[in-house]
């Protein structure tokens, strides 16, 4: 790939002034061959592995950040799911495997170890049992393991026992982690068309269709582009779409040439480019401040769904032209808590998670890091992710759910979880109740349009 000076002098600016960086390196691994049913061997075997394959990414990625001059927030490492890889273990749960998870992230030096998970769109099977129940003390009892549960696919339909289920565990680990305003929650993520190569944690895991070892990065630039749009005089629509996709453009070759050089010195497959404009809590950083340079006068005023998607698929389309390796999720997050103008926006009435859930039919992934009052009922948290599977089901993308029930908090208080997580508001809900629809369970059938043989 030929980079000319003029590209490497402006990113050099996008680095120091608006805040481009690699949001993650994480390399994919499997544990198909881990497999034993005692489960003591089988946590020797997935430490050894993770280790063994792991052990020079933290160095290498040191030594391309220091090369390149790109800063790389954060090191992962994504797993086979666990509930496939331990279901031959003759254990009563999979506490231990996570516990094991931890240890050897720790060890290699990673932030985020992801795969504690299940996919059970059409149903559970004794691992994913375990593992499901697993969740809330796993969560509680680690510090960098992520999990993730599918409950639902555009092939399937949704799975309502799996739906009603995943409340409870939410509340469960809710209550676990009280002393930390549930932050267990944070780590944990239910899908509808969960991607396989994913980089991005809590949603994380390594599918069964990738290869024995892979680079995935994820690529983010909220305030890049927050920035190009700005500097526009008095543009119309198109042409902020047109500058979205050249930004894009050049976010997605700098993030390829790290990605590929990470796997080159590694000796590993290089897998997908996640172009993913993911905010952080820095002013300017800001998903919702693109949204405003638009024209709006807050994020989640009339239009905002429209602006979304128009910024949506202006990444999508840049990050297309510059790599054929463009995966994963691949658009815009609308993380609440992680974004500070989707804080201010919820602080001064703004938005709020109806126009969210609208929002998600148009954007990468769904409800995300959405704070609500701590006495929430586990129904209510179903009836939300049944929602949200129903427009990633009926839309044919990807959406998911990471929602905090923070313990002893009520609407007006806020929670505060420090780093990339940031803080949330917490967000009011309906007061009628959804428990007789959640209790009634099956399965939603899958739409006329999956129909695609």
């Amino acid at each position: 790939m030929y980079i000319n000076p003029n590209e490497i002098l402006e990113t050099i600016q996008m680095v120091r002034m608006e805040h481009l960086d690699i949001r993650t390196v994480t390399m994919g691994i499997s544990l198909r061959d881990c497999c034993h049913p005692d489960i003591e061997i089988f946590n020797e075997n997935i430490y050894e592995k993770i280790t063994s394959r792991a052990k020079d990414l933290v160095r290498t990625t040191n030594e391309i950040q220091s090369l390149y001059g790109i800063p790389i927030i954060n090191r992962r490492i994504s797993v086979t799911p666990i509930a496939i890889v331990a279901e031959s273990c003759k254990s009563q749960d999979f506490v231990s495997v996570a516990q094991t998870m931890d240890e050897a992230a720790k060890d290699a030096g990673v932030d985020f170890i992801g795969g504690f998970s299940a996919l059970v769109h059409k149903g559970e099977t004794r691992g994913d049992h375990k593992l499901i129940n697993s969740i809330p003390e796993a969560l509680a009892s680690t510090e960098k393991v992520c999990s993730s549960v599918n409950v639902a696919t555009t092939k399937a339909g949704i799975n309502m026992d799996a739906v009603g289920l995943m409340g409870n565990i939410i509340k469960k680990t809710a209550e676990l982690t009280a002393d930390r305003d549930g932050i267990g929650c944070a780590k944990l993520v239910v899908f509808a068309n969960a991607p396989e190569d994913n980089p991005f944690m809590a949603g994380a895991f390594h599918g069964i269709g990738e290869p024995e070892c892979v680079i995935n990065v994820g690529v983010s630039g909220p305030g890049v582009v927050n920035a190009a749009v700005r500097e526009l005089e008095n543009p119309n629509l198109t042409e902020i779409s047109e500058t979205i996709k050249k930004t894009a453009f050049k976010i997605t070759r700098m993030g390829e040439m790290v990605g590929k050089e990470v796997s080159r010195r590694l000796g590993v497959e290089f897998g997908i480019l996640d172009l993913s404009l993911a905010p952080t809590p820095e002013i300017g950083d800001s998903v919702a401040a693109i949204l405003e340079a638009m024209g709006l006068e807050r994020c989640g005023a009339h239009g905002t769904t429209a602006a979304l998607a128009l910024l949506n698929d202006a990444v999508k389309k840049g990050g297309a032209m510059a790599s054929s390796s463009v995966g994963g999720l691949s658009g815009a997050f609308i993380p609440v808590s992680e974004d500070a103008g989707m804080i201010e926006a919820v602080k001064v009435g703004a938005l709020s998670l109806e126009k969210l859930e609208a929002m998600t039919s148009v954007c990468s992934v769904g409800l995300d890091m959405i704070a609500v009052p701590g006495d929430t009922s586990a129904a209510t948290l179903s009836a939300i992710i049944a929602d949200e599977m129903a427009i990633g089901v009926i839309n044919k993308k990807t959406t998911a759910v990471r929602i905090i029930p923070a313990p002893g908090k009520r609407v007006g208080d806020s929670v505060e979880f420090g780093g990339l997580l940031g803080s949330a508001p917490i967000m009011s809900l309906s007061k009628f109740s959804s428990e007789t629809f959640i209790k009634r369970g099956g399965r939603i059938p899958a739409p006329i349009q999956s129909l695609t043989n």
